[in-house]
């Protein structure tokens, strides 16, 4: 059978604040020194995780924070050249660096596009100056064309745009405004999703007043994706928008149930191996992970996913895809049998939630799109 297509995910811990929204392994600081040894930790990372690439090219990187654009682009090129050293690359391979708007946030954007990195996603949030402030944020709205023109001058033509809906004080034209401004631009593709209320965030002890209630959200969300559509981005996934077919690889690796490498403080690994599908987690702590990786004892925490399990986190991911799955990924990602899992589609069929069956292909009807939680509960372990 043939092994799933492999990614890497690296960690870049650290930004210039907290927002108060973000539940996110993250910290405020990192000075010179301790990017140097972080980065030092993160190249030894990279070494010992090449033994579980089994022979397999990286079809993308991903590098994640944080905010991995606090560092240098000489640092960055440092990273992905062990890579580079350590891990094969396929000739096509997706780099992707997340990136805040702002001089504060980033070097210059063409050492990073020298450096290997192919596509930028830029954490815009909003292009409303008022609920930037609430979110947190540190950049303002000029910043955030001067930082996608300044992209497009170094050579990216791959380009995301984060945008969050459902903000404090926001109606159906305030969301429909933000993501006109942001078409505006024309990136390659759109990250538009609604703002929750994570627990441990200041937002979730402490939320702000005006949130707009589930009917109006639903609403924004409605609106939002019509209007989405009249601009020319298909709506992929949930929350992704992609203009001429440029769909985010990386992701879709994750929510086709493929492997990815974990390499930084709280990263995530996946590993489909002859004993069954495994998750494996690096120390979350930056300071814990750097003294573990420099005293050689490094070691992930390491499971092995039940049967049950598997069924809920391939469906977790799966169902998030307008174009649903085929049974026969299922059955090469899962190795599980088909008979259960169609047992377990068959009400949800009745119910209007899952359409398909014909050809082996499933995905989430409209209904199903609108109650997704509800949808991939019905696979939760009892």
């Amino acid at each position: 059978m043939a092994k799933p297509p492999l990614s890497l995910y690296v960690h870049l811990p650290w930004c210039v604040q907290k927002c108060p929204y973000c539940d996110f392994n993250s910290y405020p600081g990192g000075d010179d020194a301790t990017r140097r040894r972080y980065l030092d930790a993160l190249c030894r990372d990279l070494e010992s995780e090449a033994e579980r690439a089994d022979e397999r090219r990286l079809v993308s990187i991903f590098l994640g924070g944080g905010t991995p654009s606090l560092f240098r682009a000489d640092e960055i090129a440092r990273l992905l050249d062990a890579s580079r050293s350590h891990l094969a690359w396929a000739d096509d391979i997706e780099v992707t660096m997340e990136a805040n708007p702002g001089g504060l946030e980033h070097d210059d954007l063409r050492g990073y596009r020298e450096a290997g990195v192919n596509r930028l996603s830029i954490g815009a949030q909003s292009f409303d100056a008022a609920r930037l402030a609430t979110l947190g944020r540190i950049h303002g709205v000029d910043d955030i064309a001067l930082t996608v023109r300044e992209a497009a001058d170094a050579g990216f033509d791959n380009v995301n745009i984060d945008l969050m809906y459902a903000l404090p004080g926001q109606d159906v034209a305030a969301a429909l405004s933000d993501i006109d401004a942001a078409a505006s631009l024309r990136p390659a593709h759109l990250s538009w999703y609604q703002l929750t209320l994570e627990p441990n965030t200041v937002f979730h002890a402490r939320p702000p007043q005006d949130l707009p209630d589930e009917e109006l959200a639903i609403a924004i969300q409605q609106a939002g994706e019509a209007r989405l559509a009249e601009l020319g981005f298909e709506r992929y996934e949930v929350s992704a928008f992609a203009r001429d077919r440029r769909r985010c690889r990386h992701n879709l690796n994750y929510w086709s149930f493929g492997d990815y490498l974990a390499v930084g403080a709280g990263a995530h690994g996946k590993l489909s191996t002859p004993a069954g599908v495994v998750r494996y987690r690096k120390s979350a702590n930056p300071l814990q992970y750097m003294k573990r990786i420099e005293s050689g004892v490094e070691q992930a925490a390491t499971e092995r996913l039940s049967d049950t399990d598997l069924l809920f986190e391939f469906m977790l991911n799966a169902l998030r895809l307008v174009d649903g799955f085929d049974e026969q990924l299922f059955v090469a990602r899962t190795r599980l049998p088909l008979p259960a899992l169609r047992e377990r589609l068959a009400p949800l069929a009745k119910r209007g939630l899952i359409a398909g069956g014909d050809g082996g292909r499933w995905r989430p009807t409209p209904k199903g799109q609108q109650f997704l939680n509800d949808l991939q509960a019905h696979f939760l372990p009892d």
